[in-house]
């Protein structure tokens, strides 16, 4: 079993591997690093169940809407949840040209260890959420309930 320095290590790595799949346009390499069912989940809410859907849909976001832009992401958390499930928070954008000092989204990976039959033990996404912020809004409502604004951001 992996200290919670290595297990944090190796979860990081995996979002490392993640940037640099989207940075080649791989979307073999990308659809890697998550479980056989995995689930992903859009910030437009399109829902996607599994590896092969979640490599198929980013072949075509690599050749099309999304061709040429870059990954950006940033951790704000590691929880683990027993030795084999951890749940990351963070923020992530994708850009062309320079990276974004704010990025425009929140994101939750849940990583556990694949243990599937003939599975290799490593860590992968077995479900991404990412929700696109709405600074204005956030803004309104912690203007006017100053009590909605999260410990992390006072």
């Amino acid at each position: 079993m992996q200290s919670t320095s290595e297990s944090v290590a190796s979860v990081q790595a995996v979002l490392n591997r993640l940037v640099a799949a989207w940075e080649q346009h791989d979307a073999e390499a990308y659809g890697e690093l998550f479980t056989e069912d995995a689930t992903y989940i859009t910030y437009v809410g399109t829902f996607y169940q599994g590896r092969r859907d979640i490599v198929e849909s980013h072949r075509t976001l690599f050749a099309g809407f999304l061709k040429g832009t870059r990954l950006a992401d940033e951790i704000l958390g590691i929880r683990f949840h027993g030795p084999g499930v951890a749940v990351v928070n963070g923020r992530g954008d994708t850009y062309k040209g320079k990276r974004p000092e704010k990025l425009s989204k929140i994101q939750t990976y849940t990583l556990v260890r694949d243990t599937a039959p003939g599975a290799d033990g490593r860590w992968r996404i077995a479900a991404f959420q990412n929700t696109k912020r709405k600074p204005l809004m956030e803004a309104v409502s912690y203007r006017f309930a100053p009590g909605l604004v999260p410990a992390a951001e006072q």
